[in-house]
């Protein structure tokens, strides 16, 4: 048996920043990835034969990754910003809004919404602004608590975000349907919840979407996700880090101050800690516990397009498709398409947000087909819960693509279809994926990519942390072992937050121990 000081399962990016961290410290860590590759989610591919086209498979845009851990650990990133926001197509015409709002915007708000709609919304905006600008650098320390939190942002949007439900906000802020879709979007992705859930985790995922290094900017990487899994890898074996793919951990077996490891074809290793990066269920299952299935709730669509198609409201291609594309996301249409998945029924027509990589990054077409006008397309579909696939729906994966389809379609002055690429069988080139090929292909129980609910990223009132891990939110019920991953206290999309975390709570307990 060979021993370690860390041993992480799981080679996701907040695996590999967890890595980098200790391995720098000057402690013997050891990663486990049953996959071949490092990264997990954060991944790119070719995916289609004869199709020169790097695509973001899983996860495609970056907000919550702190320009903290980038600089500590030197990653060789670009994070570039889209010069569009958002548009929003509505009958022939539609709601644009730039990055950073110009007369293109306000112009955009008059034809449509209305002035009033335009104040309002830049008056909800300023104050996501200044909560995120409080809650975002407490991300990176230990958890702070809700009442210093509350005391900084102001009792009342405190309790607007936090202590009622997002449509409450949403409704009383504006009375645009559009814009209250819009608005309601960033509460709805990844997560499958009306307005108005009483449990508020709509509100959590809303407050993730909106917090990224106090902006809420989502940004796109340049080379592709896969150049964000890249960096990482070169941090944590620079740092010393010993990285080992093809190697599935099949159990845990906690002892009074070590784990042992055991691992597909009966290798073991001793464990001074154990990071786990990897779901909570997946964690549960290899301490011989039982679990509960988290389960996703949207499909994701990759295509590769011969060119842009047209708007039918004339709109410029490279302007509509150049920030986050809302489709058939009116406050109205996204309650009906919830009620529709609760019953059973994929929604008609289906909630989907598009976005174009290639128009910020042309790096990852090749550049011949560049040339040729070729461009990336992703397809988000919300309100699409894994059990719309199960046995007791029967939805199949090509009536989730044709739902996407149409959606985009209804948008369009000509046929989508006219548009794709086709690999070198003659095929479309169109990858979808359902939560249930989430979970096959990136091993995310139910297909959930934050590997369940979201937490609040601090500690509630009354609530008393004993130890540096309940401190940082990485804890379990088992000393020695740490969630490191996305379902960790602050974990959750791209952030590297939960390896950071799981590293600092670390590095505190063997100060701690060293100073007894």
């Amino acid at each position: 048996m060979t021993e370690t000081d860390v041993v992480v399962v799981g080679g996701g990016h907040n695996g590999l920043v967890a890595a980098a961290y200790l391995a720098g410290s000057g402690l013997d860590v050891t990663v486990l990835e049953a996959g071949p590759r490092f990264g997990g989610a954060v991944a790119s591919a070719q995916i289609f034969d004869g199709v020169d086209v790097s695509l973001s498979r899983f996860s495609y845009l970056v907000s919550l990754l702190p320009q903290q851990i980038v600089d500590e650990l030197e990653l060789d990133l670009e994070l570039r910003s889209r010069r569009i926001a958002s548009y929003t197509p509505v009958a022939d015409s539609g709601l644009l809004i730039e990055r950073q709002p110009g007369r293109a915007t306000r112009d955009s708000f008059v034809a449509g919404p209305g002035p009033a709609a335009y104040g309002a919304w830049l008056g909800l905006e300023a104050d996501l602004q200044r909560f995120a600008r409080v809650v975002s650098p407490t991300l990176t320390k230990p958890l702070p608590t809700a009442g210093e939190l509350r005391t900084q942002v102001g009792g009342g949007l405190w309790d607007d975000l936090v202590a009622r439900p997002i449509g409450e906000l949403i409704e009383h802020s504006v009375t645009d349907d559009t814009l209250r879709g819009i608005l309601l979007t960033d509460a709805l992705i990844g997560t499958f919840a009306s307005a108005h859930e009483t449990d508020l985790r709509q509100n959590r995922c809303f407050l993730y979407h909106v917090i990224g290094n106090g902006t809420g900017e989502w940004k796109v990487p340049v080379g592709g996700m896969g150049a964000v899994a890249a960096a990482l890898e070169t941090a944590a074996r620079s740092a010393g880090a010993e990285l080992r793919s093809g190697a599935e951990v099949t159990g845990l077996e906690p002892l009074a101050d070590r784990t042992v490891v055991r691992l597909a074809g009966g290798e073991m290793i001793d464990a001074g800690t154990v990071l786990a990066n990897c779901a909570p269920a997946t964690l549960a299952r290899l301490l011989g516990q039982r679990a509960g299935q988290p389960e996703g709730a949207q499909i994701k669509i990759n295509i590769v397009l011969t060119r842009l198609p047209a708007f039918r409201s004339g709109m410029d291609p490279t302007i509509g498709f150049g920030g986050t594309l809302h489709l058939n996301q009116g406050y109205q249409q996204l309650k009906r398409a919830y009620l529709d998945a609760s019953a059973g029924r994929m929604p008609d027509p289906l909630p989907c947000e598009s976005y174009c990589h290639s128009l910020t990054d042309p790096s990852i077409v090749a550049p011949d087909l560049a040339a040729q006008g070729f461009h990336t397309l992703t397809i988000f579909g919300l309100h699409t819960p894994a059990r719309l696939f199960a046995d007791d729906y029967h939805v199949t994966r090509d009536q989730a693509r044709d739902a996407a389809l149409a959606s985009v379609q209804s948008a369009l002055a000509e046929p989508l279809t006219d548009c794709i690429a086709r690999d070198s069988r003659g095929e479309l080139c169109i990858e979808v994926m359902t939560p249930q090929d989430v979970e096959r292909e990136a091993r995310m129980p139910g297909g959930q990519i934050f590997h369940g609910d979201l937490d609040w990223p601090w500690l509630a009132e009354g609530e008393r942390p004993e130890t540096p891990a309940e401190r940082w939110g990485v804890a379990t019920d088992r000393p020695g072992i740490l969630l490191c991953g996305s379902g960790s206290r602050r974990g959750g999309a791209v952030s590297g937050l939960g390896g950071h975390n799981a590293a600092m709570a670390v590095l505190e307990e063997r100060t701690s121990f060293a100073t007894l």
